[in-house]
């Protein structure tokens, strides 16, 4: 199985807000520039993870955006479920199939999915924003924050 790009995103933007650890809140250009994605299509992401309850989000000069849960609460396999937005791999009742109702197919691929989201849903974000990633994820704030102030620094 193959995540859309949306859920990838998705994922990408939780992590980076796992290891959120300064005052100020995360912007969407922030993300996108660190990621190198649309801010449209990243805007559509975190509309859709604030509707969730992943994220919340802050409107105005100050705003931002910061994790609405723990990141301990956050299980990876409903994230993904809920981003993905499908129940099932193959829509046989859209099909004229001429195998309907004598095929174990959908049978199989269903149990095969539900195997995927209860492994996913073994691990919460924080457990993938450990060792490794969370050390690049402190780096990608790091690298914005330098960024930044050496733009709002005078030139010498």
């Amino acid at each position: 199985m193959q995540l859309t790009r949306f859920s990838d995103l998705g994922l990408r933007v939780l992590m980076y807000l796992a290891h959120q650890d300064r005052p100020e809140p995360v912007t969407i250009a922030e993300i996108a520039t660190q990621f190198q994605v649309p801010t449209n299509h990243l805007t559509k992401v975190v509309n859709r993870l604030g509707h969730l309850g992943w994220v919340s989000t802050l409107r105005g000069r100050h705003g931002g955006l910061r994790l609405g849960r723990p990141a301990t609460e956050i299980r990876i396999g409903e994230v993904v479920q809920q981003m993905e937005g499908h129940e099932q791999l193959i829509d046989c009742a859209g099909l004229a199939c001429v195998l309907a109702g004598q095929c174990m197919l959908q049978g199989a691929l269903h149990a095969a999915l539900r195997a995927f989201y209860d492994e996913l849903n073994r691990h919460t974000l924080a457990d993938v924003c450990t060792t490794r990633t969370g050390e690049a994820i402190i780096q990608l704030h790091r690298q914005f924050i330098n960024q930044r102030n050496a733009l709002a620094s005078p030139s010498h």
